[in-house]
């Protein structure tokens, strides 16, 4: 079923190349400006030097971003020290202090409040070091909201001094590098859009927040017949799904569920319903797209 683009702007999202220099506030705004909405936000903050995995909601689709901004991210970088160190080593001090469940207090300039938190830091391996041993690439997958640059500086204050020279994000829960749009396509697609009516570049940068939204928590298909109840926001009762019982039992442990209603055109998506504990009632409304 295919969207109107005024529809898919306002409850889409965008997967951006965030470039070096603009903070990840200001590649939000350029996107609303130039898309015309109301309103966006990024999901997960980059630094200004930062570069790579940005994904944006559009519209609508920004009451939804906690539901994707929680979940992992991996990170290509360089750490450069102060003297020449041997790869080994460093390796041996990440595995035996950064990685598993870490303690960490964000940066002065960090955008959260600055109280210790823990986080948990899957891999962490440095890949190869330049001639003088003062350069070292690495790879890293960390549970989101894991400060980088804070386990670059606090390795340097472990071998005499090091810091983080360049990080580059690869991936952000459900998107990665192959999605990324560059600002200067968007721009251009957004140039065709509005000045040639040329929709397919624009249309085909944007992602349905329906489709990313069965990728982040399990999904329940509902009966058609109360539809405009819920569309009403009313609770969503076990008897109105068309879900099995194994289905049922799955969503034991989850907080959240989308509901989708089957139809001849293909899937509509009704909202995300926060799970209960009441025997009748499967879900109450967190968000219901109408």
């Amino acid at each position: 079923m295919v969207q109107d683009i005024q529809k898919l702007l306002n409850f889409g999202l965008i997967n951006i190349d965030k470039p070096a220099g603009p903070t990840s506030y200001s590649v939000s705004e350029f996107v609303k400006r130039k898309l015309g909405l109301k309103k966006t936000s990024h999901m997960g903050t980059l630094d200004p030097k930062v570069t790579g995995v940005l994904p944006i909601t559009l519209g609508r689709a920004c009451r939804l971003a906690d539901h994707f901004i929680r979940h992992d991210k991996s990170y290509i970088g360089i750490l450069q020290t102060h003297k020449p160190q041997k790869m080994e080593e460093l390796q041996e001090l990440i595995d035996r202090n950064f990685t598993g469940k870490i303690k960490q207090v964000p940066p002065v300039r960090s955008a959260v409040k600055r109280a210790e938190r823990v986080r948990e830091v899957y891999k962490f391996e440095f890949l190869e070091a330049n001639a003088d041993g003062r350069e070292f690439l690495f790879y890293c997958k960390v549970e989101g909201g894991t400060y980088i640059r804070k386990i670059c500086s606090d390795l340097g204050e472990m071998i005499g001094g090091a810091h983080m020279g360049e990080l580059r994000r690869t991936m952000a829960g459900i998107f990665d590098e192959k999605t990324l749009v560059r600002l200067e396509d968007f721009e251009k697609a957004v140039w065709d859009w509005k000045e040639r009516e040329n929709e397919k570049p624009l249309r085909k940068m944007i992602v349905p927040a329906e489709d990313s939204i069965k990728k982040v928590m399990p999904v329940v298909y509902v009966d058609k017949q109360v539809l405009k109840a819920l569309y009403n926001g009313k609770p969503l009762f076990r008897k109105d799904t068309i879900a099995s019982d194994e289905v049922i039992k799955k969503l034991a442990n989850e907080a959240c569920f989308a509901a989708f209603v089957k139809d001849k055109k293909g899937e509509i998506f009704v909202g995300v319903y926060k799970k209960t504990k009441e025997k009748a009632i499967l879900g109450r409304a967190e968000f219901v797209y109408n």
